[in-house]
């Protein structure tokens, strides 16, 4: 794979939808972009992950050192993180928040669910970028990172993100030929001298 950005400490890519952050348990599922990384830079440790079904930009941190600064950097939400997704139905507010507690709904795994007793705090920021007639483009970000939290909170909005197949419903789902979530900006402080680094990337949908 071809980085959008190369040093001595971080490798910066644009993932594609469909390809696993991280090998899966299942044979068929051992291809990934760790894997690929990994095979022209073997030092490449992966930091934080994209749903297999989400394109966007990802880093990965060259040797021990450079995993553990950026690992505390994501702990400390020292990481900036916007998304662009297309989701159904027109959004009513300019912008807003979901804060709403998530956990893995473990009967029907990976898929999460909302759960005020057990869930853990979960908070998603958005705003409209342009409203069309059966769809809204929206500017997300993720101020917690749990697993697939902005498509259920999209879903708990009211406006699903199309192409979802573990969320939308069918009639949302077929409005697309994959889920319509790209991560389009991430900053962070560089783990080399701490300067604030940042990479964009647009979405192809």
């Amino acid at each position: 794979m071809t980085p959008i950005h190369a040093d001595d400490s971080v490798l910066v890519f644009d993932k594609p939808a469909g390809l696993l952050s991280v090998p899966g348990r299942l044979p068929e599922n051992k291809d990934s972009l760790a894997l690929r990384v990994q095979a022209a830079w073997p030092d490449a440790l992966i930091v934080h992950r994209l749903d297999m079904a989400t394109s966007g930009l990802i880093v990965l941190a060259r040797g021990a050192e450079a995993h553990r600064s950026l690992s505390i950097a994501f702990a400390e939400r020292r990481v900036e993180k916007r998304y662009v997704a297309v989701v159904a139905g027109q959004v009513a507010a300019d912008e807003g928040e979901v804060d709403l507690p998530l956990i893995c709904d473990w009967p029907n795994r990976p898929r999460q669910r909302v759960d005020h007793e057990i869930g853990k705090p979960s908070l998603t920021r958005y705003r409209v970028i342009e409203r069309l007639n059966d769809r809204t483009r929206m500017a997300l970000e993720p101020v917690t990172g749990r697993s697939h939290q902005l498509r259920v909170h999209m879903m708990a909005l009211g406006h699903p993100i199309l192409g979802d197949e573990f969320y939308a419903p069918d009639a949302a789902r077929r409005l697309s030929p994959r889920l319509c979530l790209h991560a389009e900006y991430l900053a962070f402080p560089h783990p080399l001298d701490g300067r604030r680094v940042e990479w964009q990337a647009a979405a192809d949908f």
